[in-house]
């Protein structure tokens, strides 16, 4: 067998010495993952140490994170030496994560060895995309990554740093620069860390008393911070009212003294989300609809089960009412509330503008139910000139949204709420609903506990565009075969289960699997 491996006679360039001080930094857009880098690779550089940094960008909008990889080492009889990449398993000193769940990744990679590794993470949450877009509770159970991270972190760091950050008037940068610090990894003093921010020359005041506050805390002679809640959960309280311009009172008080307490504050909530979305009118006509459902859980005796089924026509009559259409998506962009909140998030100071670029993708859809509905069913009825005009709307657009030109197109679309009522999307949207609520009234007459679970098979309808789409699809699917089971005694856990499956999987094959089963030995 012959060997064809080239093989170089090269001599060692001497007797290895030390191994340099690798370190890991996960973080999102708009977190300072490039600024920590930066200070860090300056840190070292002051100290007469080689540095090199290198990073692997993570994709748009919290789909994944960027990792920054940073090698140091103080060199040896003048030689520079040759430094790594990217981080290996099993040979990362630190690994520094600017948000909780991108911890858990970090030791998914396998990055964080508990022979080496040093976990400094923030314990704050920002929700990925497909935790935003799941039909339900999509929020991942990060309770899980604190089990992981006692086994497989060596030490570890773990406090909000994101709300320290904010107290102090910085950025999280500043509170993982000082977490370092405190995790005594690298051999440098304060004052160098301190010396490091200065010469950024930016926000250096506030970035030295974040730094401070997270080095004492990290040492736990800090105050401190109260952590995000990695796994909320919604409680509704009647403090938890919903706001309502003063001209809604007359229909507050019908949601306040017209239903139980429990009911009231749902509607209440609800209300204001309705009148937000449309108008006053609107906000009636849901009244209206909580009102009919109400009499008939009173006429079945709903005060035994706690008028679930009132509550449950509360909240999903609301987010029916409210469905996101072009016209809401332009207003809530264009809201100055939306402005001024990104400006905190981002730091901005009163000296500064900032710009937005979105990624825009409407589908004739979603134009075509702007229409009159006679306009719009004339088109839907030919195919082919649908498909021409669909080949030039459906695209995706970089949107500039507060450049003159794209702000005025989204106000003036935004405006459109006074034509919605009579589109072709609200009378789908209205026809949809009334069919819904026939479904769950009915079957409640004769199964309470399904017609509840009914109710709450709108979960599965949420968003925008092909979002909003694909929970119709799983919709129309689980109410058909809640219909087919409706008989059974254990119809109501039955269709618990079809709901919860469809809310989890994004595919479709465990929902089938579950039809299949159930079809079985119906």
């Amino acid at each position: 067998m012959r060997d064809e491996t080239v093989k170089l006679r090269l001599a060692s360039a001497g007797d290895a010495t030390e191994r340099p001080i690798s370190i890991a930094v996960v973080a999102m857009g708009g977190q300072g993952g490039g600024v920590l880098t930066g200070w860090i690779v300056t840190l070292a550089e002051n100290a007469g140490w080689v540095a090199q940094s290198t990073s692997v960008p993570g994709v748009a909008q919290r789909t994944g994170a960027t990792i920054y990889y940073v090698e140091i080492m103080r060199p040896q009889d003048g030689k520079r030496p040759v430094l790594a990449q990217m981080p290996t398993p099993g040979d990362v000193d630190v690994v520094i994560a600017s948000e909780f769940i991108e911890a858990g990744r970090s030791i998914l990679r396998g990055i964080v060895t508990p022979e080496r590794t040093t976990l400094i993470a923030s314990s704050h949450r920002s929700f990925a995309i497909g935790e935003k877009s799941a039909p339900g509770e999509g929020i991942a159970d990060s309770r899980s990554v604190t089990d992981a991270v006692d086994v497989t972190a060596l030490n570890s760091i773990i406090f909000d740093m994101n709300a320290l950050a904010a107290a102090h008037g910085s950025v999280i940068s500043s509170a993982m620069f000082g977490a370092l610090a405190a995790s005594g990894v690298l051999p440098f003093a304060v004052s160098d860390y301190h010396a490091v921010i200065k010469g950024n020359g930016k926000g250096v005041a506030a970035s030295i008393k974040t730094f401070d506050a997270a080095f004492d805390q990290a040492r736990g002679s800090g105050e401190a911070t109260p952590p995000q809640k990695a796994d909320p959960s919604v409680h509704i309280t009647p403090a938890a009212k919903g706001r309502v311009s003063p001209r809604a009172e007359p229909l507050v008080t019908r949601a306040e003294t017209g239903f139980p307490p429990q009911v009231a504050t749902m509607a209440r909530i609800g209300l204001a989300k309705v009148i937000d979305f449309q108008d006053l009118d609107y906000g009636a006509e849901y009244i209206d609809q909580v009102e009919t459902i109400h009499q008939l859980d009173i006429s079945l005796g709903g005060a035994e089960q706690d008028f679930a089924l009132s509550v449950n026509a509360a909240k999903y009559i609301a987010n029916a009412m409210a469905y996101d259409d072009v016209v809401r998506v332009a207003d809530l962009k264009t809201r100055a509330a939306r402005h001024n909140r990104i400006g905190q998030e981002i730091g901005l100071r009163p000296d500064q503008l900032f710009e937005t670029t979105e990624y825009m993708h409407p589908r004739l859809e979603e134009v075509i139910g702007l229409a009159p509905i006679w306009f719009g069913r004339w088109l839907q009825k030919r195919p082919g000139l649908y498909g021409w005009l669909d080949r030039r709307i459906s695209k995706g657009r970089r949107v500039r949204t507060y450049s003159p030109g794209w702000f005025m197109m989204l106000y003036l679309v935004a405006g459109m709420r006074s034509w919605r009522r009579a589109s072709l999307r609200h009378q789908e949207e209205t026809a949809h609903r009334d069919a819904w609520l026939a479904l769950a009234s009915e079957l409640a007459r004769n199964n309470y506990a399904l017609g509840v679970e009914v109710l709450q098979c709108r979960r599965l309808i949420k968003g925008y565009s092909d979002t909003h789409a694909r929970g119709v699809s799983k919709f129309a699917k689980v109410t058909e075969e809640i219909k087919s089971i409706a008989h059974r005694d254990d119809a109501a856990e039955w269709a618990r289960r079809l709901r919860e499956t469809a809310i989890r999987e994004a595919e479709g094959d465990e929902l089938d699997g579950l039809i299949q089963t159930i079809r079985s030995f119906a």
